[in-house]
Formats: structure tokens, sequence, C-alpha cells
């Protein structure tokens, strides 16, 4: 018999009256957006200053808005464009799960470009300082995926740490969950935390958007070599994972935003 650790069974629902009830998932949504808030109104004060208070208060709107309706049309789009080709009514149903990352992350980049186009705040630097706090909401978001047991990892029978999911058949996996966590989450939260409060790095723009995308490409790409792959895509381009071949655009972005980054007063 394979030896593995047990996986600790935590109801993925929190709390349930009557026909209302409270995820594990959602609340990683909702905590992580407001923490990353409280940090970000202290972030926006640092000099020089990129905006006021009440406007990081009036984006949490427009940044939610982007991270709901981005992460599930990048669901669809990128990982069951066939299956929501002839079941569309299913795109609204965002209880059932499916969210993506990487269509998350451009949709808060469409409401971000929208909210400072109308409020005329420097695109740039509002987008540094966001960006440094996003990686509170990606640790959330893989620790709610551990406790949902989806999104496992493969097959790992010599690892002593291999798990058996409850959904996952009867072979240990890597807790390639708590990977992501520990990569996208805690290890990129602490970089940027140290990035952003050194003043000639923090005037450089686009260098902290430039080492969040590539920090997470990075991260995503390592993370997947553990995880298995959705089984309705599986394995793609040279055996690579979808959320490799979306991660590697982010890669290069990233590089060409810290390469490219300026200090305010050169831009």
């Amino acid at each position: 018999m394979l030896f593995a650790l047990p996986f600790p069974m935590i109801d993925p629902t929190l709390l349930q009256i009557g026909p209302i009830a409270i995820r594990w998932y959602a609340l990683a949504y909702i905590v992580g957006i407001v923490l990353g808030w409280r940090l970000m109104l202290r972030l926006v004060a640092l000099p020089a200053v990129v905006a006021t208070k009440q406007q990081v208060d009036d984006f949490v709107t427009w940044a939610t808005l982007g991270i709901v309706l981005g992460g599930r049309l990048g669901y669809v789009l990128f990982y069951r464009p066939g299956y929501y080709l002839f079941h569309p009514l299913e795109i609204f149903a965002v209880w059932g799960g499916g969210m993506s990352f990487h269509g998350g992350a451009l949709g808060v980049i469409i409401a971000l470009w929208l909210y400072c186009r109308q409020q005329r705040i420097d695109f740039m630097a509002f987008g540094d300082r966001m960006a440094t706090v996003v990686p509170i909401g990606l640790f959330l978001g893989r620790c709610a995926n551990f406790v949902n047991s989806e999104l496992w990892g493969r097959v790992a029978p010599d690892v002593p740490w291999a798990m058996v999911f409850p959904n996952g058949g009867p072979e240990p996996r890597h807790p390639s969950q708590l990977y992501q966590a520990g990569m996208e989450g805690i290890l990129l939260f602490v970089l940027l935390q140290l990035l952003v409060r050194q003043p000639a790095l923090r005037a450089r723009r686009g260098l902290l958007s430039g080492v969040f995308i590539a920090g997470y490409g990075m991260a995503r790409i390592v993370g997947e070599f553990f995880r298995q792959p959705d089984a309705h895509l599986g394995f793609l381009f040279a055996g690579a994972t979808m959320g490799q071949l979306l991660s590697v655009p982010m890669l290069l972005l990233g590089g060409w935003l810290i390469l490219r980054s300026r200090p305010r007063a050169a831009a």
C-alpha cells in the first residue's frame, strides 16, 4: 500500500442558513479583496502619492467586477469554449465553479485602465501599487482550492507528503494547491512588499507591475509541473498545460515592463 498523508476533511461550506450558504471559496474572494483594499490604502500614500484614499475606495467595486467578469469569461473562452457554445446560459452559473486567473487579470487591467482614465490617475503608477497586494487573494484562493479538493496535483507515489484527495482517485497526489499558494501567494507577496518599500524602485513606473506579472507567470509555469491538467484539455503543445501556455505571455510582458521601467520624473 502506498503511503499518503490523510486529507483534512474540511466542509467546503463554511456556514449554511436555509438556502443561503457561505463557501470557503467565496470567502477567499471577499477576504482577499478586503485585505488588499486595506493594504492598498497605505501603499498609495507612500511618496510619490499616486491616488487619494477615496479613489482607492471607489476602485474596489471596479476591481471586483473585473475579477468576477474577467475570471468567468476567461474560463469560458480559455478552458471550455466548446461546452459553453452549446450551453450558453450556464455561462452565468458562477456558483457552479469555473474561474480563470488569467481572465480575471485581464478583467482587472481593463477596469484599472478605464478607472484611471476617468479619474485622471497615472495608470502605471496606480497599477504598480495594486500589483503588490494581488498575491493576498492568490494565496487565499489556492487555499480554498485545497479545501474544496479541486485542482489537485499529479500522482506522486514516492513523495512523503502526497495526499489522496476525495475526488482524485485512489492514488496519492501532490498537494499542488499548497505549492501554488506558497509561490504565487507568500513568496511573491514578500518580494513585492520588500520592493515597494524602496523609494528608488517605487519611482520606476512599471517595475512592480512587471515583477508581479513575470513572477506570477514563472510561479504558475513551475506549479503546473506538479498539477494535474484539466481532464477535458490534458497536455497541449509540446506537453505544456493550458495554464503554462497562458503564462508565457505574462512572463514576456513582465520582463518587458521591468526592462523599460523608468523613474516618474524621466517618464
